[in-house]
């Protein structure tokens, strides 16, 4: 198992599967791991990319421990993470919390970086305001969060039978469940961190080609928060998922993948 030290000793676990094309870059979701990737890894890696995965922060075969779980932390560690591996102007794919950590990161890479992909990303905010009418409450945040600590199993049980609108079948929402409880408990505040976060005047400032990738019936990242969003990038497209819910690489991988390769490859 390969680690990075990113704060004191505690560590996050990364793959670095080696290739000849543009290195990509996966960051899965709050309370997800690097396996979420596991239908697409493939498909990057036949195409000839660079592919690295990882495990934020408390999740999935990281350490638990850590002091900072913020969304700029878990920025920090994928940036450090792209220097550390040397990698020549890499993608970062972000999937919902996984897109604002993204955005931190690309932001801080800079010049090095080749493009941003936000796959259902929780960017450039999560919880709706006064002008942002996009999203859900800090109530609603508190609410799962109040229901992790009183239930940890049924609470994420609920979470990843809300993720894909489209039927992906019993076999892939008790994936995602299994991968929810790896998370330790002081993940929980990346999602308290995410509700507070607006990065508008952030993607603003991206001079990097932008792909968002977003499913029409989304019920955690509104759609129409996309569509308000892909205007307040200096280059950036929004490619719909008709009738896909919050992961349209589980929900309509085959398209999913012919839009994220063609992004690639251009």
């Amino acid at each position: 198992m390969t680690h990075l030290e990113v704060e004191e000793a505690r560590r996050i676990y990364f793959e670095h599967h080696r290739g000849d094309g543009r290195p990509v870059v996966l960051v899965h979701g709050w309370g997800a791991t690097g396996r979420c990737w596991d239908t697409v890894a493939p498909a990057l890696r036949a195409n000839g990319n660079e592919v690295v995965i990882l495990d934020q922060r408390t999740c999935g075969r990281s350490d638990n421990d850590f002091e900072d779980v913020s969304i700029a932390a878990l920025g920090s560690d994928v940036a450090r993470l792209c220097e550390h591996l040397g990698l020549r102007e890499p993608v970062i794919n972000g999937w919902s919390l996984g897109g604002a950590v993204a955005v931190d990161a690309v932001a801080r890479l800079g010049s090095d970086v080749g493009g941003l992909v936000l796959t259902g990303g929780a960017t450039p905010r999560y919880t709706a305001s006064s002008d942002w009418p996009h999203g859900g409450t800090h109530d609603d945040v508190q609410a799962v969060l109040d229901g992790l600590a009183a239930d940890r199993a049924t609470t994420f049980r609920s979470v990843a039978e809300a993720v894909c609108a489209k039927p992906v079948g019993e076999q892939v929402v008790n994936w995602l469940w299994g991968m929810f409880l790896e998370m330790g408990p002081l993940g929980d505040q990346s999602l308290r961190d995410l509700a507070d976060a607006d990065q508008r005047k952030t993607i603003g400032s991206l001079d990097v080609p932008t792909l968002l990738l977003h499913g029409t019936e989304d019920g955690f990242v509104p759609f129409s928060g996309a569509q308000a969003a892909v205007s307040l990038y200096p280059d950036a497209t929004l490619v719909d998922f008709e009738g896909c819910g919050h992961a349209p690489f589980l929900e309509d991988r085959e398209r999913y993948l012919a839009e994220l390769i063609g992004f690639l490859n251009r």
